[in-house]
């Protein structure tokens, strides 16, 4: 299938593209980007226009800035592209609700990375089998180090108008990653701060959602923590799921001395502790989104995630913005 790339804004995409080049499982045809350097720096060839792209392809990854994210998927939507989207869906909920009416006739998927990484899912299978009983809190601690990033400050990554600010950027994970496990929250409550560089915008935030069955969960982001550990609690009647090194301050830090699995539960009165293979490095993580995104674009699995379910999760950031704001609860 052959596969171009709409804007490579997203770091992200460099990585699906380099586990497509050594699997072989898309055709890398061609990329556009309105920063043509940046294109150019893909390796692949540049088109100068959407246009000239969509009549060399099939499919298309759109890694652009988020702002841009509506109209490009409008363009190749129009033209019966099958499309991957980089997260967050949208800045606002009018370009949301023109990204779900434009793909209704066409193949579409978001590319959230926490959906397919093999911890996560198994979590999620170990809380479908029932064995833990009722779910009454689950909280997701996330974080990124961007001030150990030099001249993060400058990226489009916070500026308003291209992507609002680093917590709409990266809290969207863990908000997604607590909606994919529980469903739609009925209310939110935030709070959000700048506590480290005034030019990066809400580098602290937490939100706590209520579920329609009276349960918790609680989202924990810092995008100045250095180093982490336990990433995921969740808190059952029967049993407890704790989940370690899945995210980038605690999988790309040094492990303490007789650091323990990275997944394991309490159930029956014993520690149990995941199988699955250990992942050391963050970036092992995103790569491993190639390959769930190339049989989705083969017709071999559903999307990860629909423009819908985006649009709920755009809501969900939206509203932990409107909680802090307005301090207060935020009835979904």
């Amino acid at each position: 299938m052959k596969l171009g790339i709409l804007g490579f804004a997203h770091s992200h995409v460099g990585m699906y593209i380099a586990e497509w080049r050594k699997t072989g499982a898309m055709e890398l045809t061609a990329g556009w980007d309105h920063d043509v350097k940046r294109a150019a720096e893909s390796g692949l060839p540049v088109c100068q226009t959407i246009a000239e792209l969509l009549g060399q392809v099939e499919a298309v990854v759109i890694a652009a800035e988020t702002s841009r994210h509506a109209e490009l998927v409008e363009q190749a939507a129009a033209a019966g592209k099958a499309i991957i989207l980089q997260k967050p869906l949208a800045l606002t909920l009018a370009d949301a609700d023109r990204i779900v009416a434009a793909v209704r006739n066409v193949p579409f998927t978001l590319a959230w990375q926490m959906r397919v990484d093999p911890h996560n899912v198994q979590l999620k299978s170990l809380l479908a089998t029932g064995a833990f009983g009722k779910v009454c809190m689950l909280r997701r601690r996330h974080g990124l180090p961007t001030q150990t990033w030099p001249d993060f400050a400058k990226t489009w990554h916070v500026q308003p108008e291209l992507n609002r600010d680093v917590f709409a950027d990266d809290a969207a994970h863990p908000l997604d990653f607590l909606y994919w496990l529980r469903g739609m929250p009925v209310s939110v409550s935030a709070e959000l701060g700048t506590l480290v560089n005034p030019a990066i915008v809400n580098d602290t935030g937490i939100a706590v959602l209520r579920f329609a069955d009276g349960s918790l969960g609680e989202v924990s982001c810092s995008f100045v923590a250095v180093a982490g550990e336990n990433v995921t609690e969740v808190i059952c009647e029967r049993g407890v799921i704790i989940q370690n090194y899945g995210d980038v301050p605690s999988c790309n830090s040094p492990r303490p001395p007789g650091a323990g699995p990275q997944l394991k539960w309490f159930l029956d009165g014993k520690w149990h502790a995941s199988e699955l293979p250990e992942i050391k490095n963050h970036g092992e993580r995103i790569a491993g989104l190639a390959a769930p995104l190339a049989e989705f674009l083969h017709g071999k699995r559903p999307p990860i995630a629909t423009a819908a379910e985006g649009r709920d999760v755009l809501r969900l950031v939206l509203a932990c913005y409107e909680s802090d704001q307005q301090g207060k609860r935020i009835n979904l």
